[in-house]
């Protein structure tokens, strides 16, 4: 790439970061090669989502939105295009460029929790902190904090045996809030848990936008998508269809 070009790019992230652009794809495109057959699982996708917004991304399966949120979250690397997360054009980066930019700006929620069994509440929410670098200090302050906005201060020294399904997605996404992240990526979040439990937790995700968090939530459940202001409807790797709903 010549320097001219670098340099482009690299104004085109601030523009965005200026703009409050938080994602921006760029005819995004995921190949895998399987034999002699070459499959795109992502098809020259190009999505915008803004500081502060609170979006779906709904497809069936096979469709591509486990692809497009592997991208997203800087999981996978594209094949082809550019991706800006938060201004940083990651589609450009490294391995290890790419894993601090996903521990500092992504924040993820998955639908088995995946938390350290024999970890307490704390020191699961601190984890993110430990690779961050962050003094022991800041990292007890900090995850003591993110607890508290799930409401769960009083369960920070219980193990996840000793906690429920909703108490244990709420230490989860206490853990994904922590790093004060861009994005909350979550990917069916309520997948593992009951409907009851499944609309606290999609309840709690309503106050953590109300309170400014950008959410993106992966589902192929219609009501799950729903709770969320606007729907990115994914079918064959491509936007099927982008609407607002709030």
């Amino acid at each position: 790439m010549s320097a001219v070009a670098e340099r482009e790019l690299i104004q085109r992230g601030e523009q965005l970061r200026q703009a409050g652009i938080v994602v921006r794809t760029y005819n995004l495109w995921k190949t895998y090669i399987m034999g002699d057959q070459e499959i795109n699982a992502v098809s020259g996708v190009d999505i915008e989502i803004k500081r502060g917004e609170y979006v779906a991304i709904m497809g069936p399966s096979g469709s591509g939105k486990s692809t497009l949120m592997n991208l997203i979250g800087c999981l996978d690397t594209a094949t082809s295009g550019q991706y800006y997360i938060n201004g940083n054009l990651v589609s450009e980066m490294s391995d290890d460029s790419l894993a601090r930019i996903r521990n500092k700006e992504v924040g993820f929620v998955f639908q088995t929790f995946n938390l350290l069994p024999r970890a307490t509440s704390l020191h699961n929410v601190e984890l993110p902190l430990i690779y961050a670098g962050i003094s022991a200090e800041q990292r007890l302050e900090k995850a003591r904090g993110a607890l508290k906005a799930v409401d769960l201060e009083k369960r920070m020294h219980h193990k996840p045996n000793e906690l429920s399904g909703g108490q244990r997605q709420r230490v989860a996404i206490a853990r994904a809030l922590v790093n004060n992240p861009s994005i909350l990526l979550a990917d069916e979040p309520t997948g593992a848990l009951d409907t009851a439990t499944g609309n606290e937790i999609m309840a709690l995700f309503e106050r953590l936008y109300q309170q400014g968090s950008t959410i993106i939530l992966v589902t192929h459940e219609h009501d799950i998508a729903m709770h969320a202001h606007r729907i990115i409807h994914i079918r064959d790797g491509k936007i099927e269809r982008d609407e607002q709903i709030k």
